[in-house]
């Protein structure tokens, strides 16, 4: 009998260390904790989202902000996604923290439903800060990222997005609304793109938020043409 399994994750080339919960007996699963390395050992970072957002460049395409939600912890990631022309016979889809099966599905969604041609282009997508994202609420930012390096046009400053991508196009709810826009609020964020909400906590009057419901709308209320 196994009472808790942990996993102790990290990229060699970053300080960071995640300690991960996937089975807890008498507790919560999918919770998260962030550490850093130093000289002394391991010590908690209190502020992983500050943390993360720290170095995040300004004004920059291919640039976007997701409210992520790793069990009850609510965390703001950099997504970073660079397209340029393939130099080969086939394009290349490099990913790093985000699932490379996700990222094909997404960009094909683009192509279809929103009309970029980015199937003859070279993808490359990255979760900034070696975290690892496997939601589905990371679909809208993966995909805004990619658009806005396509059109090599910035994302609005101060903006999250948020959302489940369908095949056809819609933007889908996801679970947890409340903790990712307050979290992203408590950084200095005004604005989320995501989809409808029936209910909305009425402390967050400090974020704006826009409802979409295709990716098509997203898109249009992000990135500039």
């Amino acid at each position: 009998m196994v009472d808790t399994v942990l996993y102790f994750e990290g990229d060699r080339h970053q300080s960071f260390r995640v300690l991960r919960t996937v089975k807890n007996r008498f507790g919560s699963t999918n919770e998260l904790g962030i550490f850093e390395m130093r000289g002394r050992g391991l010590v908690e970072v209190t502020n992983p989202s500050a943390l993360f957002m720290n170095r995040r460049p300004q004004g920059v395409a291919g640039s976007s902000i997701v409210p992520s939600l790793e069990g009850t912890r609510p965390l703001l990631v950099e997504i970073q996604a660079l397209v340029c022309p393939s130099g080969y016979g086939t394009p290349r889809r490099m990913t790093s923290g985000v699932d490379h099966n996700r990222v094909a599905l997404i960009m094909a969604v683009l192509e279809r439903r929103v009309g970029l041609r980015i199937s003859p282009y070279d993808a490359y997508v990255s979760a900034v800060g070696g975290v690892k994202l496997d939601e589905p609420a990371a679909d809208l930012a993966i995909a805004l990222a990619i658009t806005s390096s396509f059109r090599d046009k910035p994302i609005q400053e101060g903006m999250v997005l948020v959302g489940e991508v369908g095949l056809t196009g819609e933007v889908r709810p996801v679970s947890g609304m409340d903790k990712r826009l307050n979290e992203a609020a408590k950084l200095g964020f005004r604005l989320c793109i995501g989809p409808p909400r029936e209910q909305q906590d009425e402390s967050l009057g400090i974020i704006e938020y826009i409802c979409v419901n295709s990716l098509q709308e997203a898109v249009d209320a992000a990135v500039e043409r």
